[in-house]
């Protein structure tokens, strides 16, 4: 894309997310090739400790509130999360780079192998690509919190992505290199463009003053380019609202926002897994419009049509069936008959069975139930085994009632009671097996 021809494209309208320790600093801005305005900003505060579903009607409301509800958020993720690394790929096709990058990735992090989320931008036409590393649980974790939320998700990127983009988008940035400091949770954060380095972004804990002269050496700025401060680096919007001034805590929640609202204008460095990725343009339902109602128009034709196929064919099928009717009619009687003679059979069959079960279940009751114990009530039904008599010792008759392979479940109708010698006893068993 010629440099000069990428502000002419910036259209469009975005939603940006900075996560923060304790809170997300949310934006939304509008893009023109004239510039860039603030729309709105929000606070959401104790995000991880806060229900989801709270904090996400609360971004729902506060995207409602701008007709901006089919937003999908750039969300951009804590520096102290991300591993940032500038590799030189000279004389690597294009179409080559990922290939290569992913050959000597495991050398770029301190990461466990299968460990790490990753994700590159090659910066222009140079050979340098700009690659960003996390830990995939931590990916995973954001992405299910942004999910439980409710809240559409188009890329997690990090925070020198946004800024090569963002000077890049309505500017230049300075030919002979630059640096920008910003104090952040972390620490202090530098980034910085030169002739010898493409990128550096990195984090210090050490004072200001001590983290310019590091960066400077890292970059070999000369001493005519003094370090700044980086949101005065930073491209500022043309209007914003009287209650949303783009204070430093918004800076890079603004970033997030422009890179939302031109994504083609930005480094396509995302380290959101593609398939949980969000679009927020609705632009990208005109295709599916357009097919749709030629669609409809295809079918329309295609109605009028069939519907002249239907009534030729539904004379001809009529004719049809007028033909073949009355051996139909035959082919039903035959079924008609085959099938009672079946039930015939099945009845026959069942008699037989029930028989010859009926008489091995008494045998087997009459086996079980042996002298010197005897009956004075045996009921037998397809399904239970009904005995009343006396016997010396009842209660062992449950075990051998329960061990026959005819009979199962059995139990006392009344307690035993003894009388002299012996236990009167009614019991009851399901036959096993029978035949209903």
């Amino acid at each position: 894309m010629i440099p000069g021809m990428r502000h002419w494209l910036a259209f469009g309208m975005g939603a940006g997310i900075e996560v923060s320790a304790g809170a997300l600093r949310v934006a939304i801005v509008r893009v023109r090739p004239s510039g860039a305005d603030l729309l709105d900003t929000l606070v959401i505060e104790e995000f991880l400790e806060r229900p989801a579903a709270e904090w996400g009607a609360e971004y729902a409301a506060f995207l409602r509130r701008h007709a901006a509800g089919h937003l999908a958020a750039t969300v951009l993720l804590p520096r102290r999360e991300i591993i940032v690394r500038l590799v030189a790929l000279p004389g690597v096709a294009r179409k080559d780079l990922e290939a290569a990058l992913r050959l000597q990735i495991d050398s770029l992090h301190p990461h466990s192998e299968g460990e790490g989320a990753w994700t590159w931008a090659r910066l222009g036409k140079s050979p340098a690509v700009l690659v960003a590393i996390a830990r995939l649980a931590y990916i995973e974790r954001m992405a299910e919190r942004f999910a439980e939320a409710g809240i559409k998700v188009a890329a997690f990127t990090f925070s020198a992505s946004l800024i090569y983009s963002a000077l890049r988008l309505l500017g230049t940035p300075p030919a002979q290199g630059f640096l920008g400091l910003m104090e952040t949770e972390a620490g202090v954060e530098a980034y910085g463009e030169s002739p010898a380095r493409a990128v550096y972004s990195a984090t210090y804990d050490q004072p200001w003053e001590r983290a310019a002269v590091l960066a400077a050496g890292e970059l070999r700025l000369g001493e005519e380019v003094s370090p700044r401060e980086l949101t005065a680096l930073l491209p500022s919007p043309r209007r914003a609202r009287a209650d949303a001034v783009l204070a430093p805590g918004f800076a890079m929640a603004y970033l997030a926002a422009l890179a939302a609202a031109c994504p083609r204008l930005a480094l396509p460095a995302n380290l959101l897994p593609a398939a949980q990725r969000s679009t927020s343009s609705r632009v990208i339902y005109a295709p599916t419009l357009a097919l749709g109602l030629l669609l409809l128009l295809g079918l329309g034709v295609f109605g009028l049509y069939g519907r002249y196929e239907d009534q030729r064919y539904l004379k001809a099928l009529e004719s049809e069936i007028a033909q073949l009717e009355p051996r139909a009619r035959m082919v039903a009687q035959l079924d008609q008959r085959i099938e009672k003679a079946r039930a015939r059979i099945r009845l026959l069959d069942q008699m037989q069975s029930r028989t010859k079960a009926g008489l091995d279940a008494l045998a087997e009751a009459t086996r079980l139930i042996a002298p010197p114990a005897w009956l004075n009530t045996l009921e037998l039904t397809p399904t239970t085994l009904l005995v009343a008599g006396e016997a010396d010792q009842a209660a062992g008759l449950l075990k051998a009632i329960d061990s026959s392979p005819l009979f199962q479940n059995s139990e006392f109708m009344v307690p035993l009671t003894r009388v002299g010698n012996v236990e009167i006893f009614r019991l009851r068993a399901a036959r096993e097996g029978a035949v209903p």
